[in-house]
């Protein structure tokens, strides 16, 4: 049995540190380009490293006090650990202190019940891409309306 001790941060990283997880995790059968973002660039990515190794990514793309994340993903060796739960969350609890007015994403309908558990509800707005199923959630944050 082992007793490591599992450092977890949390970090801002570049959108091409980014990709390597984007496609292993979203779309593997699909070149490395799919899963680039047209504004990559002008949007602010954060990583959750478990012991060094880059386990988890998001990326926000804020616009008026609104931010969208998009490509949350966690590499699958580490799915179901409570990594991306721990990502998710700081990111949620960041955005509420910098006073962000809502937060949203563009969710998979079969996970939409994990972004339930952020407060993030559904809407009406439903859409399919490449054969998936999508539905938008959002959360707004209270005091920052």
């Amino acid at each position: 049995m082992s007793s490591e001790k599992i450092i977890s941060e949390i970090k801002q990283i570049s959108s091409s540190e980014t990709l390597q997880i984007r496609h292993k995790v979203m779309w593997p059968n699909k070149p490395i380009e799919y899963v680039k973002l047209p504004n990559d660039e002008n949007a602010r990515h954060f990583g959750l490293f478990i012991n060094g190794e880059l386990t988890s990514i998001i990326s926000l793309f804020a616009e008026n006090n609104v931010v969208q994340f998009r490509k949350f993903a966690t590499l699958i060796e580490y799915q179901g650990l409570g990594y991306g739960t721990i990502l998710l969350k700081s990111i949620i609890d960041l955005l509420e202190k910098k006073g962000i007015k809502k937060l949203w994403c563009n969710a998979r309908v079969e996970k939409s019940k994990f972004y339930e558990k952020f407060n993030l509800k559904p809407t009406d707005k439903k859409f399919e891409k490449d054969g998936i199923d999508y539905v938008i959630m959002e959360k707004t944050f209270a005091n920052n309306g």
